[in-house]
Order: structure tokens, then C-alpha cells, then sequence
């Protein structure tokens, strides 16, 4: 890569084109373009950034402690394990939840409602436990 090539890269980045864009403009691989842009922290600039969820949640969602944030993955929503599973709990009924399907039990033949599986045949554990290993009288 030329100096007269790192310069437009430079000047593109600081404009706030993606990395695709300047590779085209320039006929340079993407991720060569990548490369040089980490090695001399040319990533997104403060214009060019959105509003994350990082940014959006400074706290908790479920008791407001203040979120630690790593340097990898995804932007937390809540402080703990617990404080996840205690917010979808209390919250379940705000969800537009579309896969439910009513069926009827192979076993006894009463109505159930499963939800995510259509192909569901038994209502409980029981009903399959018995047409499983029910005994044929002869």
C-alpha cells in the first residue's frame, strides 16, 4: 500500500465511509482496508456512531444497579442471571407471543395448548409414558 493510498484511507474514514466503500474506491482488499484502519485507530468516529444499547442501558432493567461493561460482546441488559429470569417473569404478559398451537393428546385425547412445537402429541409426560409402555391385555 502507497502513502498516497494510506492518506485517502485516512481522509475517507474521517468522512465516515465503511470499509467497503473506500475499498471499492480505492481497488484494495476490504479487509486490507480493515487491517490498516485498526492498526491506526481510523474505526468509526464519534459522527458516525449510533446510539447503541450500550449507551441506552446504564443500568439494570430490573433493579437498576448500575452495568459493568466488558471489551467483547453483546451490551448487557441486566446485572445477574437472577435479575434476567425475574424480569422476563414479571414481564411475560407484555410479549406477543404468535407460536401457539392447539392439539389434541394421542393418549387420553384431551385439548392442550403447546407453544413452538406443532408437532407435539402428548399433553404431559404421563399420557406418553403410558402409550409407550402400556400393557396389551390379551
Amino acid at each position: 500500500m502507497t502513502n498516497i493510498q494510506k492518506e485517502k484511507i485516512q481522509k475517507l474514514r474521517q468522512e465516515g465511509q465503511s470499509y467497503s466503500k473506500i475499498a471499492s474506491a480505492l481497488n484494495i482488499s476490504e479487509n486490507t482496508i480493515k487491517s490498516y484502519c485498526r492498526r491506526n485507530n481510523l474505526g468509526a468516529t464519534e459522527s458516525t456512531k449510533t446510539k447503541t444499547e450500550k449507551e441506552i442501558y446504564s443500568s439494570c432493567k430490573h433493579c437498576g444497579k448500575p452495568l459493568t461493561y466488558g471489551t467483547k460482546g453483546q451490551p448487557k441488559k441486566f446485572c445477574s442471571e437472577e435479575c434476567r429470569r425475574l424480569w422476563w417473569k414479571a414481564n411475560d404478559s407484555k410479549l406477543d407471543k404468535k407460536a401457539y398451537y392447539h392439539l389434541s393428546c394421542a393418549e387420553c385425547g384431551k385439548e392442550f395448548e403447546s407453544y413452538g412445537n406443532k408437532n407435539r402429541k402428548f399433553c404431559s409426560h404421563a399420557c406418553y409414558i403410558n402409550r409407550r409402555f402400556k400393557k396389551e391385555s390379551v
